[in-house]
C-alpha cells in the first residue's frame, strides 16, 4: 500500500502541472481570429467560392464575341506543258508555285432564345449560394471550435478542483499520522487516507490527460502546432432576454440552410427557362478579315502574281424546328427537379423548426440544471465546511470526512459540466437562429 502511495506522487511530479505561469490565456476572441485565418475547412470552402465567383464573371457567361486568327502557306512544285495558240508547245519543268493566307473571324451570338441569359443568372445564384456555404462552414466550425473550447475550460477547472481535493486529502494523510503517533487512532485512518490519496492521484491524472488530449483536438482546429499550451478561459456570460418566438422568427429569416435551398430554388426556375430556350432560334454573326497572296514562276501562268485582301461579314439564323424531342424531355425533367427542391424546402423548413424548437428547450433545461447545480454546490460547500470544523474536533470520523470531500467535489464538478452544457446549448440555438455570427462570445 505504501509503495502505491509513493509511487503516484513521483508521477504526478515528473508529469507536474498542466498549465504554467509563462503559458498565455487564449481568449474566445483570439480563438475566433485564429480559426477564421487558419481552420483549413474555412479555406477550402473559400477557394470553392473563388471558382464559383470566378464562374460568374462576364468572361464566363457566353455574352462576349470569340476572336480567332488562322494563317496558312503552301508550296507547290509541278512539272507542265501547255499549246499555245499558235501551236507552240512550251514546257516549265519545277514551276514552283507559292500560296500564303492569314485571316481574323470573329463570331458572336445575337440571341440564342435567353439560353446563356439563365445559364448567366444561375452562375451568380450559385456564387451567392458558395458564399453562404462559406458561412454555414465557419458557423459549424466556430460551433465545433468551442465545443472543444469550453472542454478544455471544463477540464482546467477539474483539474483544479482535483488538485485541490489532493491537498486536503494529503492534510487529511497528516492529521492521521499524527494522531496515530499519540495514539488518538488506529493505523486503518493512515491506510484510509493513503488509499484516498492514490484514488485521487489518478483522478488528477487522468483529468489532465485529458485536458492535454484536448488541448490537441483544440490546436487541430486552430491548424497551429498541436503541442502549443495555453490557458482557456473559464469565464462564461450568457446572452440575457432570449426570447423563443424571436430566436424562430430569426431562424426564418437568418437560418443559412434555408437560405441556400431559395438558392437552389432560383436555379431550378433558371434550369427551366434555359430548357424552354430550345424551342427558340438563334441567331449570330460572323465576320472575316483576311489577305491571300500567290506567287507563280511558270512561264504558262497568266498571272505570276496574285494578293487580295477583303472584309466578309453574314448573319446566320438556325432554328431547330424538331429535335426528336430532347427539347421537351429537358423541360419535363427541369420542372421535376424543380419539384423536388420544393419538397427539400418544405423538409428544411420542417427540420429547422424541429430544430429551434429541441435548442430552445435544451437551452431552457440547461440552464434551470445550472441553476440547480448552483444551489447544490452551496449547500455541499456549507455541509463539508461543518463537516471540516467537526472532523478537526474529533467528532465525525474519517469516512464522513471523505463522504462530505467527495459531495463537495461531486458538486463542483457537476456544477461546472451545468455551466458548459448550458452555454453550448446557447450557442447551438443561435446557429439554428442564424444569429451566431452576430453575438459576443
Amino acid at each position: 500500500m505504501r509503495s502505491i502511495f509513493y509511487t503516484i506522487p513521483l508521477i504526478l511530479l515528473f508529469f507536474g502541472p498542466l498549465a504554467n505561469a509563462q503559458d498565455e490565456l487564449l481568449t474566445k476572441e483570439e480563438a475566433i481570429d485564429l480559426v477564421l485565418e487558419n481552420n483549413l475547412d474555412i479555406q477550402v470552402a473559400r477557394n470553392t467560392k473563388l471558382i464559383d465567383e470566378n464562374n460568374a464573371n462576364i468572361l464566363n457567361s457566353g455574352y462576349l464575341p470569340s476572336v480567332t486568327g488562322n494563317a496558312s502557306g503552301s508550296i507547290d512544285k509541278q512539272n507542265s506543258e501547255g499549246v499555245l495558240g499558235n501551236g507552240d508547245v512550251r514546257t516549265a519543268e519545277g514551276a514552283e508555285t507559292r500560296r500564303y493566307n492569314a485571316a481574323v473571324n470573329v463570331n458572336y451570338t445575337l440571341f440564342d432564345g435567353l439560353g446563356r441569359y439563365y445559364n448567366y443568372k444561375s452562375f451568380q445564384e450559385r456564387s451567392e449560394q458558395s458564399e453562404l456555404e462559406v458561412r454555414q462552414t465557419i458557423e459549424n466550425t466556430i460551433l465545433q471550435l468551442f465545443t472543444v473550447y469550453y472542454e478544455a475550460a471544463r477540464l482546467t477547472e477539474n483539474t483544479a478542483n482535483l488538485e485541490r481535493a489532493l491537498e486536503i486529502s494529503k492534510d487529511r494523510l497528516k492529521r492521521a499520522q499524527y494522531q496515530f503517533e499519540f495514539g488518538q487512532n488506529t493505523g486503518l485512518d493512515v491506510l484510509n487516507a493513503e488509499v484516498d490519496i492514490n484514488t485521487d492521484s489518478i483522478n488528477l491524472l487522468n483529468s489532465r490527460q485529458e485536458l492535454r488530449n484536448t488541448m490537441r483536438d483544440l490546436n487541430l482546429i486552430l491548424n497551429r502546432d498541436l503541442e502549443d499550451q495555453f490557458l482557456a478561459d473559464t469565464t462564461v456570460t450568457f446572452i440575457p432576454s432570449l426570447e423563443m418566438e424571436a430566436m424562430y422568427d430569426e431562424a426564418q429569416l437568418n437560418n443559412v440552410r434555408l437560405q441556400i435551398v431559395e438558392k437552389d430554388l432560383n436555379m431550378g426556375l433558371n434550369d427551366i427557362r434555359v430548357a424552354k430556350s430550345g424551342y427558340l432560334p438563334t441567331i449570330g454573326l460572323t465576320g472575316t478579315y483576311g489577305w491571300n497572296e500567290s506567287n507563280n514562276n511558270s512561264p504558262l501562268a497568266f498571272v505570276l502574281q496574285n494578293t487580295s485582301t477583303g472584309v466578309t461579314g453574314a448573319v446566320n439564323l438556325t432554328w431547330n424546328l424538331f429535335d426528336g424531342g430532347s427539347t421537351i424531355t429537358g423541360i419535363k425533367n427541369a420542372k421535376v427537379a424543380y419539384k423536388n427542391q420544393e419538397i427539400a424546402k418544405k423538409q428544411i423548413q420542417l427540420e429547422v423548426e424541429r430544430d429551434i424548437r429541441n435548442a430552445w428547450d435544451s437551452y431552457t433545461n440547461a440552464l434551470y440544471v445550472l441553476e440547480v447545480q448552483e444551489k447544490n454546490l452551496q449547500t455541499n460547500r456549507n455541509n463539508f465546511t461543518r463537516t471540516d470544523e467537526r472532523y478537526k474536533l474529533g467528532q465525525v470520523t474519517s469516512i464522513e470526512f471523505r463522504q462530505a470531500q467527495l459531495n463537495l467535489l461531486n458538486a463542483v464538478l457537476a456544477k461546472s459540466q451545468a455551466k458548459y452544457n448550458a452555454k453550448l446549448a446557447e450557442l447551438q440555438m443561435l446557429q439554428v437562429s442564424g444569429e451566431l455570427l452576430n453575438v459576443d462570445f
